[in-house]
């Protein structure tokens, strides 16, 4: 980090403050971002520019876009925005099509009534977010989800279903990920319980490996290709989307290409001021490192956005989470926030209280659709409200003078009024974004999604961190096989573990021969 610019940088937001009066709209894709309620001035937006500069922001920007190294560590491109281009690379345009006519026929068949998805991370939550957006009422097929290696997940999963009219869908890059091969297993072996000789016409498999699942036992004409420059979580825009089309329509994914691929088009050509993405990015960085907020709260208005959250949560966790930079070098200032929140209002009924007079706080978006889809005009009006109000609430704040008077407004006594009005101030002064989409729309979610993706890589690239990689998450797998091998092999039961972890993994062994045995 170049300690003189991010200085500039600290100074300038030292020396603003959060203005009740300012008004910043920035159009982008057809979604409207509104950066009112954060810090800007003449001052940061030259010392943000300079350190954008310092660290090649536009070229790091065009090897993204252009399919360049944008992951050093692994010496690879992250090249999802080939996924959504309208006139795509031929692997990926063959792809595509692939998928289209898989699901077309599908469709014209009236066929797989049951489609189980089977994956996790970023082979999981887009899915399920589309689905639950888009089909939320539900749909001609029955969809469900398995991740979690808990075999709960996967016994609900298959429960109550017909074997015979189900599909699996088995999601995996690598196609070694043990969770969905341990659930992909207890499809087989549900799909052979039922009586169907080739238990492999009711599986698809979409991974980068396609040898590594041919041998697992996938027909090649249902293997759909992933790329090595496809980062786990942007598989949304690939093969993985087959099942969102088998659920809620081919042109739903269509629309959610298109919208992504218009936020792309923005964020290669808006410049500084009016680029949504750079704003966004700049005020995260702003609210983490330089005013000491760890965490950001996700508030999306609209209840169909329920899985939208986790959705984040991955993205911006996984993505954020360094603390060295591209040189190996320790980051000198706090990077990735944690990220947390619901649906509103129900957020409001949960953990609001804690948003506005908590002593830490946390920065939020707001996202809200203008227009809703459903026909109680009142509903929205109200929704609309109490997302404004929490907003205005979170930025303006009640000082204990306002607090008093309103009391006294109610009829309290001047000495109850004084007393209670301590309670009820509001600090204020808390940023926030908000994202208004006319209506919502595969279109408008997908132009969204990659408002977050590009704000995301741009926030890495103030702090100089590769949002590509995700190295930490590696040690605690090796430590999970370990203790696997452990239980499985009847292994001794010392290791290198620490004196807790030892004690459980000789109090969870299963006696043995106990897994051999177990139906």
């Amino acid at each position: 980090m170049h300690t003189t610019l991010w200085q500039n940088l600290e100074r300038a937001v030292q020396q603003t403050q959060l203005s009740k009066d300012s008004l910043r709209l920035i159009p982008a894709a057809g979604i409207t971002l509104d950066v009112s309620a954060q810090r800007w001035s003449d001052d940061i937006a030259a010392a943000a520019q300079a350190l954008l500069n310092h660290h090649q922001f536009a070229e790091r920007r065009n090897a993204l876009l252009q399919g360049g190294i944008a992951n050093p560590t692994e010496g690879r491109a992250a090249w999802h925005t080939a996924l959504r281009a309208a006139a795509p690379i031929r692997d990926v345009a063959e792809e595509r099509q692939r998928v289209t006519d898989f699901v077309r026929l599908a469709d014209a068949e009236r066929r797989w009534r049951n489609v189980i998805h089977i994956g996790i991370g970023g082979s999981d939550w887009g899915v399920r977010l589309a689905v639950g957006a888009f089909g939320y009422a539900g749909t001609w097929r029955n969809v469900r989800f398995a991740a979690n290696i808990d075999g709960h997940a996967m016994a609900g999963a298959m429960a109550g279903l017909d074997p015979r009219d189900t599909l699996v869908v088995v999601a995996s890059k690598s196609f070694t990920t043990s969770e969905t091969l341990q659930n992909a297993q207890r499809a087989i072996e549900w799909l052979k319980g039922a009586g169907i000789a080739d238990p492999y016409q009711h599986i698809v498999a979409i991974t980068a490996k396609p040898d590594v699942a041919q041998a697992w036992g996938a027909h090649p004409s249902r293997i759909f290709k992933l790329w090595d420059w496809v980062g786990g979580r942007f598989s949304l825009w690939s093969s993985v989307g087959l099942t969102i089309a088998l659920a809620v329509g081919i042109e739903a994914v269509a629309g959610l290409h298109a919208g992504a691929a218009a936020m792309d088009h923005h964020f290669a050509h808006a410049p500084f001021a009016s680029n949504a993405p750079v704003q966004m990015a700049l005020a995260g960085v702003i609210n983490r490192s330089i005013l000491g907020y760890g965490s950001l709260n996700i508030a999306p208005y609209d209840f169909r956005l329920g899985y939208l959250v986790p959705y984040l949560q991955q993205l911006e966790m996984e993505s954020l989470g360094k603390s060295v930079d591209l040189n190996g070098n320790p980051v000198a200032m706090a990077t990735g926030p944690a990220v947390w929140g619901m649906p509103g209002t129900d957020a409001q009924h949960t953990f609001f209280q804690w948003l506005h007079q908590g002593s830490d706080g946390a920065p939020a978006d707001f996202i809200v659709c203008q227009h809703a889809d459903h026909v109680w005009p009142e509903h929205h009006t109200r929704l609309l409200a109490n997302c404004l109000a929490q907003r205005e609430a979170l930025l303006s704040g009640k000082t204990q003078a306002q607090a008093y008077e309103e009391g006294l407004a109610r009829g309290l006594t001047a000495e109850r009024a004084q007393a209670l009005a301590k309670h009820c101030t509001h600090p204020g002064g808390r940023p926030s974004n908000l994202v208004v989409l006319p209506q919502l729309s595969p279109y408008t979610l997908g132009a969204l999604l990659a408002l977050y993706e590009h704000k995301v890589f741009t926030q890495a690239v103030f702090w100089n961190i590769n949002p590509f990689d995700q190295w930490g998450v590696e040690y605690g797998k090796a430590l999970a096989g370990h203790i696997t091998h452990t239980f499985l092999h009847q292994t001794p039961k010392t290791g290198p573990h620490d004196a807790s972890t030892t004690h459980w993994v000789t109090t969870f062994s299963p006696p043995d021969n106990a897994l051999e045995s177990a139906p």
